[in-house]
């Protein structure tokens, strides 16, 4: 059982299709689980279905649906870092990996959770996980905490091979989709069709629910 598991992802929700699963897994054995989210994804195109937020109000309501997302995940550490959405790319990412650095030295994970650099597919997403793997390589290398990360392009087998971590979440299949729920006004348009497809038992979907990939990141030195 992993002493405690931080999760560092730049936006509200990727925490969601992707990792929910393997948190609520932890989080009903007591394991610990800080979640690092770097921004309050404030630049985001969908407004909910009707629309119910505005450019201006987004960020409050991005906030307050990765505050329930967190609550339905079982995750009592958030930390929203304060960095601006779609901007994480023109950080400097020795100051990016300082301040994730920052959480790693007070929370001493045994297991730090992150998008595989390069296989992101958003930009935000390819400089958390750069910084995230900046930041634990500073670490020495026999302290240093295992590195699980998700790969999302279309050539992540062929760069990387095929996954060498993988997770049946269809224990808390509820508490994935109370998650995913909880950032209504990005996935409002989605979870009616999701919902159709579990109910009709639709292999894809449920396989894409049930089950969660990881790559561990090996270290060069």
């Amino acid at each position: 059982m992993e002493r405690h598991i931080l999760v560092v992802l730049p936006h509200p929700d990727d925490e969601a299709f992707g990792v929910a699963g393997f948190i609520g897994l932890n989080t009903q054995k007591g394991v610990p689980v800080t979640y690092a989210c770097l921004t309050l994804g404030e630049m985001g195109r969908n407004l909910g279905n009707p629309f119910f937020a505005n450019r201006e109000t987004l960020p409050e309501v991005r906030k307050k649906e990765l505050q329930d997302a967190c609550q339905a995940m079982g995750i009592q550490d958030l930390r929203m870092m304060g960095f601006r959405d779609k901007s994480l790319e023109f950080e400097d990412p020795e100051y990016v990996a300082d301040k994730i650095g920052e959480v790693i030295k007070e929370v001493n994970p045994s297991l730090v959770i992150t998008f595989y650099p390069g296989h992101g597919v958003h930009p935000d997403h390819d400089a958390t996980g750069e910084a995230t793997i900046r930041a634990v390589s500073r670490i020495p290398k026999e302290q240093r905490p295992t590195v699980y990360c998700k790969a999302i392009t279309h050539d992540r087998v062929e760069k990387l091979g095929e996954h060498d971590i993988e997770f049946d979440v269809s224990e808390v299949q509820d508490i994935k989709l109370a998650a995913i729920r909880a950032h209504r006004s990005q996935t409002e348009v989605m979870l009616k069709g999701l919902t159709e497809k579990i109910a009709e038992g639709d292999e894809d979907m449920l396989n894409w629910i049930r089950k969660e990939i990881f790559w561990t990141y090996h270290f060069d030195k």
